[in-house]
């Protein structure tokens, strides 16, 4: 539906309204980058990030509960593999 805005210039459809018709695509077009850009980019890293804050915290949660019941802590165990770092 986006692209459908700059359909006319492509097509050389030219006339009183093409003053109009650049600034509309060039709008347009950079909408899609932003978006595309967003999508791709920066929602997987902000994902990434929270996931391992998450992580994180429920390490320092579990290592907390077993210093007050008196029992190794995970961490001190090798035979988990480690989270994957971002």
């Amino acid at each position: 539906m986006d692209l459908g805005a700059t359909d006319h210039p492509r097509l050389g459809v030219t006339g009183e309204g093409g003053f109009i018709a650049q600034p509309l695509a060039v709008v347009v077009i950079g909408g899609l980058v932003t978006s595309t850009a967003l999508t791709l980019l920066l929602v997987p890293t902000l994902y990434a990030m929270l996931e391992l804050r998450k992580e994180r915290r429920a390490d320092k949660r579990e290592a907390k509960r077993a210093k007050k019941a008196g029992l190794p802590s995970r961490q001190a165990s090798s035979d988990e593999p480690e989270h994957a770092s971002v």
